[in-house]
């Protein structure tokens, strides 16, 4: 069932537009052109990149740099190339849990960088996602071992910030170590933000930035989120030292501001008005959808006609019988169960990579018709970490397979009395 055939499809055809309004404005296409080096380099120019935007960033970087322009790049299984990279190679990994081509394009982006000469330029090409796909894990550490302690921290609940921090003190080339790596090279480095608050060292775990040394903060993340630590886990990481990271350029050419800016112009201009409630919004994804349901309906109890607009990165705790269904869900899921059956309300969340969580979708949407519907069956959903079923089941799914950037989540309340 599409959204048009819906009591209030009008709105929801409205939301999604919307959505990829602020996904389009986020899009490598819109963003790097402007900004790359065009005159060309003494010697080689090396495109080096990571991300769920990496491949759609090689083939503007190969459409726009001069001179001998080669590299590799790594991103997400079936966020590929749909155009020329030249001699860019894109190379497809597993996400978010590192597997053995994520290792494979980790190492050689890694020699590649190590390569560069004085006379050449690298061209770093940074977006969300980077931290699984490009995998490189110091000595001691087997992909095995990477794979397990990933797939424990992005279940366990704990914030990105802190899953990135133990990801770079794993890796050879996070936290500035790539770009340390290619440090004879001119370094330019031009980055797609995913992350609350947009520090670059957060993005993919900076393998460009430089960040701070701090292997302890990350032993104690471990041991919060409940990992066992071994003493061979534990020396590890305390022997590898810190970066020497070299002064560069460093550009951020969109982030989830891009997007939201985008998103509210083309609600304003189809005749909402638009209230920003949190452009960087994080913790527990379901807590959050509690929370704006609170907003929402005060506005409708005061008759007003408003489109609330949040964006960030939310999370889910994953409980033993995770059913599946990403943040965006979580929070939608949240969101309809603290409110009534007579709430004038229709909303939409959804990840701007196109994909929440794990799942195929990027999000989903309900309207008061789907809420009504969905209502009985939501608290059983949220137990069971089950958003996705509950919304497959109810046609509230948004699909619009990978697009190939990655700013984070848009969220969406359209409070609408008289409807």
């Amino acid at each position: 069932m599409s959204a048009k055939t819906r009591s209030d499809g009008i709105i929801i055809d409205q939301l999604i537009g919307f959505f990829h309004a602020g996904v389009a404005a986020a899009s490598p296409a819109a963003v790097l052109p402007g900004v790359l080096p065009t005159a060309a380099a003494a010697g080689r120019t090396l495109v080096l990149g990571c991300g769920k935007a990496a491949a759609a960033m090689a083939e503007v970087a190969a459409a726009t740099l001069g001179g001998a322009v080669s590299g590799c790049v790594v991103t997400r299984q079936g966020h590929g190339a749909r155009a020329s990279t030249g001699a860019i190679t894109v190379i497809e990994a597993s996400h978010p849990i590192p597997d053995a081509r994520a290792l494979a394009a980790g190492q050689r982006i890694r020699a590649l960088a190590e390569s560069a000469r004085a006379g050449d330029r690298v061209i770093f090409l940074i977006s969300g996602g980077g931290s699984a796909l490009l995998c490189d894990p110091i000595a001691g550490i087997s992909l095995a071992d990477k794979a397990a302690i990933t797939d424990h921290l992005v279940r366990s609940g704990e914030p990105i910030t802190a899953i990135n921090l133990v990801r770079r003190h794993l890796s050879r080339v996070k936290g500035g170590r790539l770009a340390a790596a290619a440090r004879r090279a001119e370094l330019h480095s031009f980055l797609i933000s995913d992350v609350a608050g947009d520090d670059p060292a957060a993005i993919a775990s900076g393998p460009t930035i430089a960040a701070r040394h701090e292997p302890q903060a990350a032993l104690a993340i471990l041991r919060r989120s409940g990992w066992p630590i071994s003493a061979g886990l534990a020396a590890a990481m305390r022997a590898q030292p810190a970066a020497d990271v070299p002064d560069h350029p460093v550009h951020i050419i969109a982030s989830g501001a891009t997007a939201l800016a985008a998103s509210a112009a083309a609600a304003t201009a189809a005749g909402w008005r638009v209230l920003r409630i949190g452009d960087h919004m994080t913790g527990e994804a379901r807590a959050v959808g509690a929370l704006h349901a609170r907003a929402a309906l005060a506005h409708a109890e005061r008759g007003e006609r408003v489109l609330l607009l949040s964006g960030g990165e939310l999370t889910v705790t994953v409980g033993a019988g995770g059913g599946g269904g990403g943040p965006n869900l979580e929070y939608l899921a949240g969101l309809l169960a603290a409110l009534p059956d007579s709430a004038p309300i229709s909303a939409l969340a959804g990840d701007t990579d196109g994909i929440d969580g794990t799942q195929d979708n990027a999000g989903g949407w309900f309207d008061p018709l789907l809420a009504r519907a969905a209502r009985p069956d939501v608290a059983a959903a949220l137990a069971g970490n089950a958003s996705y079923a509950l919304f497959a089941r109810h046609n509230g799914l948004l699909m619009t397979g990978p697009t190939r950037t990655n700013v984070n989540d848009i969220q969406m309340i359209a409070v609408d009395p008289d409807r």
